[in-house]
């Protein structure tokens, strides 16, 4: 069975570019021959079951893990073949959350938010704390500036990390499993937040999840990762997979829990 491609044609180089890629672990094969491309504006949806090897993807395409093989690029330069200087300007336009929101806990929100502010700017201290607070204020926590992680709720610790995430108003912005242990509300409202970012910020998004609520509800473009074959077996809208992709693993997937059918065809 051929994979499944619901991929937009475009004339637009794309912002991420991934070919070829396989990760491994050891002698353990992870994913093989992954071939994707992200473009500009994207909410970009890396799902599969689990074990499929997305947190392994993840951290190839934020530049924490070499791939075994393959490239990763960046407007086209492959953050795994430059040089230091170059490969450091990419990290700074990237921004990352973390599944468990990645604070530190001896930290306030604001010195959290500093982090990335203080490695790579000259700003005064006045002027880290002002845009600190500007960063949190659009994640809907003005006023929390002085307050710890552990004062929050789950809900507003993934803000608080997505607050120093955008920190440097990145072009790539990377999440994994966001709404990861939260209720369906408090989901949803982050969901609408993630909307308002990307197009507040002109930045890609790029979401490691699994919840079938936030793909179909803010996911434009996607790839499967199959634990089984251990590669991508469908690409494209998660809309259109679910209705025009016949693949069984594709969908079990985005039907679980439901009593959805096939209403179209394979493509590819």
């Amino acid at each position: 069975m051929g994979i499944c491609d619901f991929t937009e044609p475009t004339d637009l180089p794309p912002h991420l570019e991934v070919r070829n890629l396989t990760s491994m672990h050891g002698d353990l094969v992870i994913q093989h021959d992954l071939n994707f491309s992200v473009r500009h504006g994207d909410i970009f949806i890396v799902m599969g079951p689990s074990g499929s090897g997305k947190s392994t993807l993840l951290r190839n395409l934020i530049g924490l893990d070499r791939p075994a093989t393959g490239s990763v690029k960046f407007d086209g330069t492959c953050i795994w073949g430059c040089g230091d200087t170059e490969r450091e300007n990419i990290m700074r336009r990237i921004g990352v959350t973390y599944q468990s929101g990645g604070l530190w806990s001896s930290m306030t929100l604001a010195e959290n938010v500093a982090v990335p502010i203080n490695r790579y700017t000259d700003l005064s201290p006045l002027e880290v704390r002002e845009l600190a607070s500007l960063k949190l204020s659009m994640v809907g926590l003005a006023g929390y500036e002085d307050y710890y992680p552990s004062e929050l709720s789950g809900g507003m610790q993934k803000r608080a990390g997505l607050a120093r995430a955008i920190a440097l108003d990145p072009d790539l912005l990377f999440f994994d499993e966001p709404s990861a242990g939260l209720d369906p509300v408090t989901s949803r409202r982050l969901d609408d937040l993630i909307l308002a970012l990307r197009d507040n910020l002109g930045a890609t998004v790029v979401i490691v999840t699994h919840e079938l609520a936030s793909i179909f509800a803010i996911g434009n473009n996607s790839v499967f990762l199959d634990p089984l074959s251990k590669t991508q077996i469908a690409l494209g809208d998660p809309n259109l997979l679910l209705h025009d992709c016949r693949d069984p693993t594709v969908h079990a997937f985005l039907t679980r829990g439901s009593d959805r059918g096939f209403t179209g065809k394979q493509v590819g």
